[in-house]
């Protein structure tokens, strides 16, 4: 858990906001690119899109306990049920908070492969329109479409690295709209965030809310230096790509999600108090 908690609250103490401030629009071609007419939106709402986080079993109540303390919000009740295609045993529990939705799981089994490498897990309308929008879009397939004790799952790798899973319930989940819609942030390398984000925008129906070609460095621990930083909004939610050349110091890269927050003192206070690492000041 401790490690993990670390990561929860770095993305508060870094990279949550009150909210955008957009210094240029440079878009690219694939910006401006019409979304192919034969790829569906699947999309349901990004209240749907939950972070994937894997904890030790006995620090799992623990770690839910710090983001209920953190952000608020309620739980779903814990089970303990196979959510992969082959055997496998894992603590699971659903944390919906004002600020974004959390999937934690706990393995009390080896984990197989490729679990725990999707950061996200998007809800679809549909599983098999969600896999032919994937193929279309350029995504891979890295597990196929699977039973699951209330419905589907699969997981696509976009080009650049990124896994993602899709997931399907048999009865409709019903979730409160966000307060605040938190923000996916995916680090990709040079060579391959255009060919990212043409399959995302293409897949998500989105659209570039703004292509920074040198945002400031000291947003990924480098303050002498600039990058490259797209953002993406889609009826998923937020994206951002943060192009690098990899030389990142610790605990850059790490982070998954930025939650955005009303009073961002306030919430670092809650953290602390419930047993959260601060791994970088707030600036």
């Amino acid at each position: 858990m401790h490690l993990k908690k670390m990561l929860v609250g770095m993305s508060v103490a870094i990279f949550l906001t009150i909210g955008f401030t957009d210094e240029s629009r440079h878009f690219n071609t694939f910006a401006q690119s019409a979304h192919p007419t034969e790829i569906v939106s699947v999309a349901v709402g990004p209240q749907y899109d939950t972070t994937h986080v894997y904890v030790a079993p006995q620090d799992f109540d623990g770690f839910v306990a710090s983001l209920t303390a953190t952000f608020g919000g309620t739980t779903t009740k814990q089970g303990v049920f196979t959510v992969t295609p082959m055997p496998s045993s894992t603590m699971s529990q659903l944390v919906l908070t004002p600020v974004g939705t959390i999937s934690v799981f706990g393995f009390k089994t080896p984990v197989p492969y490729p679990f725990g490498s999707e950061r996200t897990g998007y809800l679809v309308t549909d599983m098999d329109e969600g896999i032919r929008a994937a193929k279309a879009t350029d995504a891979d397939v890295l597990v196929t479409p699977f039973n699951d004790p209330i419905g589907q799952d699969a997981i696509i790798q976009w080009p650049g690295g990124v896994n993602t899973q899709l997931y399907w319930h048999t009865t409709a989940p019903s979730y409160a709209p966000l307060q605040k819609v938190p923000e996916n942030r995916v680090y990709v390398s040079p060579d391959r965030v255009d060919a990212f984000c043409r399959s995302f925008l293409a897949f998500s129906h989105g659209s570039v809310v703004s292509d920074e070609p040198r945002a400031p460095g000291v947003e990924i621990g480098r303050p002498a230096e600039t990058y490259r930083r797209v953002r993406i909004e889609s009826k998923f939610g937020k994206l951002t790509a943060m192009v690098t050349d990899g030389h990142l110091p610790y605990p850059y890269g790490r982070e998954t999600t930025g939650y955005e927050v009303t009073n961002l003192a306030d919430t670092l206070t809650k953290a602390k108090a419930s047993g959260v690492d601060v791994l970088l000041l707030s600036y």
